[in-house]
Parts: C-alpha cells; structure tokens; sequence
C-alpha cells in the first residue's frame, strides 16, 4: 500500500467549493488520493479549494454540474470516466438551508431545497455506486444534519430533506452491504460555515451557550469524521448517523 491509506483512490465531494466540503477535499488530498471538487456556479471558490489540494501533492479535477437534473449528472460522469477518475469515495455534501414557518413556504421553495438535498443525493449515489458494486468496495458518507435527527422550529423543511437523507442512508446500507460498500451519514450540529450566516452575532453567542462544549464545530472536525468513516479498516461501520455537535443533543 506505499504506506498511504488510499492507495490509487479518487474520491468526490459534491458542494466543495468552501465550508466543510473544502475542509474535507484539502483532509484526503495531504493523504494522496485523487480529489474531484463538484461545484455548480462558484467557479472561484472551488478553484481556491483545488490550488490548496493541489499544495499538497494531490491530483485534482473540478466538474461542474446542477444536481437536480439527471442529465448533468450523467455528464459529469462521463467526465469522470474519460479521465478514469470514477470515484471509489463519494460524500454527498452539496445543500441547500432553508430557514422559515412552515406556513411561509413556498411551493417552489419546497421543490428547491427537496431537489437540491435529497434528489441530488439520490441521482449522484445512483450514478457513482454501480463502480463501487462492481469492484466490491466503496465508501458513501451523506452529510445530514443534527435537525434530520430532532427537528427544528422553522426549519421543518430543511429537517425533513435530512431526515430523508437519514432514511436513505440506513436502508441504502443494507442493500449495498453485501457488496462491501458502506453508506453512513455525517449529522453535524452547528458548523463554523456561511450557512450560519444569517445569525447575528447575539444570536451565534446563544447557540454556543446551548452547546456545552461552548463553541461550534469547525469544518476540519467534520472533515476528520468523513476521513475515519472512508478508512478501509472502517468497514464495519455501515448505516450509521454519527452526530458530532459538542453534546448539544444526545
């Protein structure tokens, strides 16, 4: 294995272009794996994210697709097999926030964040593990939310797209056990990201009093938690929602 955990492996990160999905291309480009940097329009930031993969040595390939529809992603796999860059680890990071009473929402908010959350992790899993069944290995890491687990007041919408990632993830797990591929999720309470945005800071400060480790996750621990899951030797680990959000809710 050349002393490296992923020996010759190309993994792919849906939503890479900051937050946690660069925390986690920059995590597996210091260990050698291939790294492809999915975005849709924010062609700059996920090129900041490649050159920073690219400083540690890493092979990288962007690609540019809109989740929601089936034929982009078809074609961002056929990219990928023209360079023979099929990804043996796929994580399933891009998403949408919606945050509101559920009466306030739209019809069109509605099928925004369900195609964007959930129809998006569905066409790019359905696309990607047929390579991984075939080979008989391969790593699926969804990442959810801690409200795909409790729910939230005024973000009904945003946990019922990661609940449904929940469920996908459990029953997905079972279907593609026998072929040696694991599907877990990754269910982050409250991340130091751009999705926090729309928090003041008086209203920050109050998530982190709630929190009794008294601060909010970094993008590079959720990171650290994807890279355990996609080791080889974590293969027992399948259909699982890990939680890590400082013991806010257990």
């Amino acid at each position: 294995m050349n002393g490296k955990p992923f020996p010759s492996q190309a993994i792919l990160i849906t939503g890479a272009s900051g937050g946690i999905g660069a925390a986690i291309a920059e995590r597996f480009a210091k260990s050698g794996l291939n790294i492809i940097l999915h975005y849709r329009q924010s062609h700059e930031q996920v090129n900041e994210v490649a050159r920073a993969c690219m400083a540690h040595g890493a092979r990288v390939l962007t690609v540019s697709a809109d989740l929601r529809d089936k034929s982009q992603v078809e074609r961002m796999k056929e990219k990928l097999e023209n360079h023979q860059l099929l990804p043996d680890i796929l994580v399933n990071n891009a998403g949408v926030s919606h945050y509101g009473l559920l009466a306030d929402v739209s019809e069109e908010e509605w099928d925004e964040v369900m195609s964007v959350n959930l129809k998006g992790t569905f066409l790019c899993t359905q696309a990607f593990m047929p390579h991984m069944v075939s080979q008989r290995y391969g790593r699926i890491i969804n990442v959810s939310s801690v409200w795909g687990i409790t729910g939230a007041s005024c973000e009904v919408l945003y946990s019922t797209t990661k609940g449904g990632i929940n469920a996908f993830t459990k029953a997905l797990a079972k279907e593609l056990a026998p072929s040696e591929v694991t599907v877990n999720a990754i269910a982050p309470g409250a991340v130091q990201t751009a999705m926090l945005s729309r928090f003041d800071e008086s209203e920050l400060a109050g998530i982190r009093d709630d929190i009794p480790a008294g601060r909010l996750a970094l993008p590079e621990e959720i990171a650290s938690l994807v890279y355990f899951l996609s080791l080889p030797e974590s293969g027992y680990i399948n259909g699982q929602i890990i939680s890590p959000n400082g013991a806010w809710l257990t």
